[in-house]
């Protein structure tokens, strides 16, 4: 039996946080004392501890603002934020494997604060939204790359449809979990470039009730989140799996994490599948002509990714080249462009900012393949 504090102990080992927040020794407590619990602990720490702290003789301490609430001046803002609160999602993802193997308590409260974290900085900026769209990192686990990506796909849809915090919680608590029932399946099942047999296939839909199974064991904090990793893979036209639900009978927490795992499955592939560009992956979801996904999600999920999201190098009408830089929500079609080449090809010595939604006779042709100029 293993328990989770010992499973993430290397997590502030593996993530180095930033010099302004450092936290301080941690105490041990004093003869008698009460274990300090999960919920207890100071919500800006976003860890398991290794050892409780213990209360000091003025009485205990008050905790820490969520910062799912309050942002402390203390903290860093932008893009180190981001990528320190997606590498502690990861970090975390990362251990579930053992977990499930090894046996062990789930920590809730802990889990749930990271999710917060994770929502107030969306609703900062889109920077931790960009961090989940690069691709997964050397030496980080597939499983554990692929539930930080959908987690915080499926979050940005869901502020999109204007889900409010509590909905946000109730989504991000089943979209970093959805597919740990994939660590029961054979490796040598899930790493097949060939076409699936029956059989195969057979196994490989046991996913969702495996993933059901082994969250339901954790005794989820919130309710709906079992019933939701058991039905990421129904399908609005019915022909999902395992329950074959349609419609308003899957719950739409379902739908949303369904969607964002269709589209990062097919961006960032398990290898050694070949993965798709990004508009390449919008397009296809598209030419489901929404039979698979209602169209106000596809729609929520063209306003976050657009055709040409951040990072597509791509032509204009004119002849230029240029890297898009961000997407207009209202204008998916039309997004901000650094100009990085002329329309005769010459390199700029300094690139110009287009905002495409401002320029109505320019506009895309097109991605620029890779090699291209």
């Amino acid at each position: 039996m293993v328990r989770m504090s010992d499973l993430v102990r290397g997590i502030h080992r593996e993530v180095e946080r930033p010099p302004t927040r450092e936290a301080p020794p941690a105490r041990r407590p004093s003869a008698g004392a009460p274990p300090q619990t999960e919920e207890s602990l100071p919500a800006s720490r976003v860890r398991f501890p290794t050892e409780p702290a213990a209360p000091s003789a003025a009485g205990p301490a008050k905790p820490e603002p969520s910062p799912a609430r309050e942002a402390s001046p203390a903290e860093p803002e932008g893009q180190d934020r981001a990528e320190e609160i997606f590498a502690l999602l990861l970090a975390f993802t990362g251990q579930l494997p053992a977990l499930v193997r090894e046996g062990g308590e789930f920590p809730w409260g802990a889990f749930e604060r990271l999710v917060e974290r994770a929502i107030h900085s969306l609703g900062k900026s889109a920077e931790v939204f960009w961090q989940a769209n690069n691709p997964p990192a050397a030496g980080v686990e597939y499983l554990a790359a692929h539930l930080a990506q959908v987690g915080i796909l499926s979050l940005r849809i869901g502020v999109g449809v204007g889900y409010d915090r509590e909905r946000l919680l109730d989504l991000g608590m089943a979209a970093f979990l959805f597919d740990v029932g994939l660590v029961e399946l054979p490796e040598g099942l899930l790493r097949k470039a060939e076409p699936l047999s029956a059989e195969d296939r057979a196994a490989y839909q046991t996913h969702p009730r495996r993933s059901a199974d082994i969250v339901g064991r954790w005794n989820p904090s919130r309710a709906g989140v079992t019933e939701v990793v058991l039905q990421h893979h129904e399908r609005e036209n019915g022909r999902g799996y395992p329950q074959g639900l349609a419609g308003s009978a899957i719950h739409p927490n379902a739908k949303i994490i369904g969607l964002a795992d269709t589209y990062m499955g097919l961006v960032y592939p398990r290898p050694p599948a070949s993965r798709l560009q990004p508009h390449q992956a919008i397009r296809q979801i598209v030419s489901s002509k929404h039979e698979d996904v209602p169209t106000p999600l596809i729609k929520a999920l063209l306003a976050e990714i657009s055709v040409f999201p951040p990072r597509t190098v791509v032509r204009l009408n004119t002849g230029e080249v240029g890297r898009v830089t961000a997407v207009n929500r209202n204008h998916p079609l039309r997004p901000k462009v650094e100009i990085l080449t002329d329309s005769r090809g010459n390199r700029l010595a300094v690139a110009k900012i287009l905002d495409l939604a401002e320029a109505p006779f320019i506009y895309v042709t097109g991605p620029v393949k890779e090699g291209e100029g």
